[in-house]
């Protein structure tokens, strides 16, 4: 055998060196993979999450501003002014607005079940122009509409329906609302910047007006107003006072975009407590790999006597064992970064998200596990270069 050995041929006797102990080289390997899986999988699962983010809000628009009572001075609930729709409305920087009314009803699948028994669903009028304000999307029917809003009619937000257990609406559903049938004519899909209508039952104002209305005005319950993308700041600083100009600290001004940003802010810092997880579990695989190499420098002295015997330098016999613990490494890394964007496309499939593969993390989970095998690798390479030539063949 040559004293100098060319690195395919350093290759080749590495890997032969892998292969003789199958077993004990996929367990090794098994705790780099494991961390390399979680980091790409998180990682993956952030970009893939945060991309369906972004197409949702370029699609929503980040332009709606949610106007609602807040409390008094003495911590009671406050109301808004009848005429704070139409005041809102005048400002020139806003495109549109709708509002939702109190009602005080309650919505059961029929007449048998106990009036107690709301299973949570409010009642509440919709306003001209509230699906387009919210952007609602129907999953079946239609939306209220002057044939409609001034008949026992509604529609159902996608929580509201699910827990009245309504199923499709061609042979003609009804629900009992305070003592009346009422046609179920929509059902919405879930409300990504108005989460508050999944769960309610909306009817016409005309309708509301004529059966809760008692002879007054409805209160408007919230005030969805769309405004000038170029002018959201400015245009939320004027609402409150808009709304209600006596006591504009009585109003609440909210921007529903922000959550779902702080919601993705927060999925963020999620992401950076996993990331910590998937680094201890590549530095456990990273131990293991090491015990692993210095456990066959002991059990291949023979070896290493004899190829020293030969010619063998002590550079040889390290770099043998350097790469040994590299293409081990590299083995764990190859194989978790294909676990993680597998994991990666089968989560974003199932949530209905659009993929986003982590090149990015794959390629730095592969130079990761590099890194690994190198630096504990270099241990034992060093300790089996250290053998001397006659001691180690007298175990022979």
């Amino acid at each position: 055998m040559r004293a100098g050995l060319s690195p395919a041929d350093r290759l080749r006797l590495g890997a032969l060196g892998l292969t003789a102990r199958k077993g004990r080289a996929a367990l090794s390997a098994l705790g780099v993979a494991i961390g390399i899986t979680a980091m790409v999988a998180v990682l993956g699962f952030s970009e893939s999450s945060r991309a369906d983010l972004n197409a949702q809000l370029d699609a929503l628009g980040t332009n709606l501003l949610v106007v609602e009572p807040g409390q008094d001075l003495m911590g009671d609930d406050a109301t808004l002014p009848e005429t704070s729709v139409e005041m809102i409305a005048r400002v020139p920087t806003v495109r549109s607005t709708a509002a939702t009314y109190a009602v005080d009803a309650t919505v059961r699948k029929s007449d048998r079940v106990p009036a107690a028994q709301t299973s949570g669903v409010v009642v509440a009028a919709a306003g001209p122009g509230l699906d387009a304000a919210v952007s609602a999307e129907l999953r079946a029917g239609r939306w209220l509409d002057a044939a409609t809003s001034d008949y026992p009619a509604v529609v159902l937000g996608a929580t509201a329906a699910r827990r009245l257990a309504i199923g499709p609406l061609d042979d003609g559903v009804r629900v009992w609302l305070d003592g009346q049938w009422f046609a179920v004519v929509g059902v919405l899909e879930p409300l990504v910047l108005a989460p508050e209508l999944d769960a309610a039952a909306l009817i016409g104002t005309g309708v509301a007006q004529q059966l809760y209305g008692d002879g007054d005005d409805l209160p408007p319950t919230t005030v969805y107003t769309r405004v000038d993308t170029d002018q959201v700041a400015a245009t939320r600083a004027l609402l409150a006072r808009t709304a209600n100009p006596s006591s504009p600290s009585e109003v609440r001004v909210s921007r529903p975009s922000d959550a779902l940003e702080a919601q993705a802010a927060a999925d963020k810092s999620l992401t950076t407590l996993t990331l910590g997880l998937g680094a201890v579990a590549l530095l456990v695989g990273a131990v293991g790999i090491a015990n692993v190499m210095v456990i066959s420098v002991l059990e291949r002295r023979r070896e290493i006597g004899v190829r020293r015997a030969l010619g063998a330098t002590r550079a040889g016999i390290g770099s043998q064992f350097l790469t040994e613990s590299v293409l081990l490494s590299l083995l764990g890394g190859l194989i978790g970064g294909a676990l993680g964007v597998a994991l990666t496309t089968a989560y974003a499939v199932h949530q209905d998200w659009g993929v986003v593969l982590p090149w990015q993390p794959v390629l730095a989970g592969l130079g990761c596990s590099l890194l690994v095998g190198t630096v504990v690798g270099l241990y034992p390479a060093l300790r089996a270069a250290s053998v001397p030539p006659t001691e180690a063949l007298r175990s022979i």
